[in-house]
């Protein structure tokens, strides 16, 4: 086997590995460049391969970092198969919808104001690349092996942090390769614990939070302080979320708090239609996947407005009693998150609430380095609004759940790789598992390739 890295190297976006066996290619993830216009220009760069040419494609989860390329990875001529739990394919349907739509609107809003310095501006891809690429999906069922190319098994695992969301393990000549891709949480108040595994010759392992131990405060307590300090204002609570898994969870604690008495009973509203979606598919997958009974997540599904117009979307920024808005994207990089920001943070009554990790060079990492001037479709907004920081929520094992996954290993996997995280999280967790387990690490540079013997 050879494995080169195509993306997550020094950064937390971009996940793309290309597994090559004698003269067969899978890729395993797909994922878009997030965050600093470096990164972002890799999107429009040429491929080190020809997409005609990959076989198959293998997807760790749905999360647009290791999804987001695909549509774009089809209409460059890949006409292969893209495999996939069958939650990550009902969720892919949903995120790549709203990633090409979202592509869309921004260059046409990039062309109505002029702040693009390409003339035209165009998207990377459109909806109707990804209803294209939505046809070469096919699902998987956790924990059985298939063979998508000759003398390579593939096997996915459960591995928490969202529905689907998956370990893949590559067996091949006797060896095998895994892949962590985003590995949960072991106490997560939502999602199942990530399965624990035993031993692979291989592994390619994330180190999104490999420096940082998360919070123990229950994020209960915290959304709790923070509503009622906005209140006690007269001001809004408007809580960045991701889409998939982090808008789910902020309704469920509100869902409980209200139930506690601990807020009052204020408006609270999701707008993201794309987090409508995925909130509605939870209730599939409750039972299969998560802590939640089928009533715990009706309750949780129905403490919110759902906002779906634009119209609808534009009249929670008028002026009025308190109120809480969720609304994508996370990091706010795109989508409705940006106007109610535009309209709501000049205000000094009002609060953001970040509640994920905010890659590099976006305006969630702005934010929480105490920017208080960022930049929205061209114009400067000055942010007046409170800024808090939700740390105790995140969908990612930190390095002690990381080191507690590695520790039940019968052995140390022959090479390890750290991806998918900062140069310095990289590094910290390197220190980290060398010291305590003895295992050597290393962390690969952007377009390496290493012969897997």
């Amino acid at each position: 086997m050879q494995l080169q890295f195509l993306g997550a190297t020094g950064t937390v976006t971009g996940s793309k590995y290309l597994l090559t066996f004698k003269n067969k290619h899978i890729l395993v993830d797909c994922g878009l460049f997030q965050g600093y216009k470096e990164l972002r220009l890799r999107n429009w760069a040429r491929l080190p391969f020809a997409p005609a040419e990959i076989d198959a494609v293998v997807l760790t989860h749905a999360h647009i970092d290791h999804s987001g390329y695909i549509p774009l990875l089809v209409k460059q001529g890949f006409k292969g198969s893209i495999y996939a739990t069958k939650a990550t394919c009902d969720l892919c349907s949903i995120l790549l919808l709203d990633s090409g739509y979202l592509q869309e609107e921004d260059a046409r809003l990039a062309n109505r104001h002029g702040y693009s310095k390409h003339h035209p501006a165009l998207p990377l891809y459109t909806v109707a690349d990804v209803k294209e690429s939505l046809k070469q999906f096919k699902a998987v069922d956790f924990s059985k092996r298939y063979t998508i190319v000759p003398e390579v098994e593939i096997t996915w695992r459960r591995a928490g942090h969202i529905l689907g969301a998956s370990f893949v393990q590559v067996e091949s000549a006797g060896k095998r390769l895994l892949f962590s891709g985003d590995i949960g949480r072991f106490n997560d108040p939502v999602m199942k614990a990530p399965e624990i595994l035993l031993q692979t010759d291989y592994l390619v392992l994330e180190s999104t939070y490999g420096n940082h131990l998360h919070d123990k405060t229950d994020p209960k307590d915290s959304i709790a302080a923070v509503v009622m300090e906005t209140i006690q204002r007269g001001g809004i609570v408007l809580i960045p979320a991701f889409a998939v898994g982090r808008a789910q969870s902020i309704l469920y604690y509100l869902a409980q708090l209200k139930e506690e008495k601990r807020i009052p009973d204020i408006p609270i509203y999701l707008d993201s239609p794309m987090a409508v979606d995925v909130t509605q598919l939870l209730r599939q997958y409750a039972t299969t996947e998560t802590h939640l009974s089928q009533d715990q997540c009706a309750i949780a599904c129905k403490v919110a407005s759902y906002v779906n117009s634009v119209e609808e979307s534009k009249a929670l920024d008028e002026p009025g009693p308190s109120k809480i808005i969720v609304s994508a994207s996370g990091m706010m990089t795109g989508g409705r998150i940006l106007h109610h920001l535009k309209a709501l943070a000049p205000d000094a009554r009002n609060t953001i609430l970040m509640t994920g990790y905010q890659a590099g060079g976006t305006r969630g990492a702005s934010l929480l380095e105490g920017q208080r001037q960022l930049k929205i479709h061209g114009e400067t907004f000055t942010i007046k609004a409170q800024v808090k920081c939700l740390n105790s929520a995140s969908a990612h094992a930190d390095y002690a759940d990381i080191l507690q996954w590695l520790k039940h290993f019968e052995r140390a996997p022959s090479k390890m790789f750290l991806v998918h995280g900062e140069p310095q999280a990289a590094a910290f967790l390197k220190a980290k598992i060398e010291k305590e387990l003895g295992w050597h690490c290393e962390i690969p540079t952007y377009l390496q390739k290493v012969n897997l013997d």
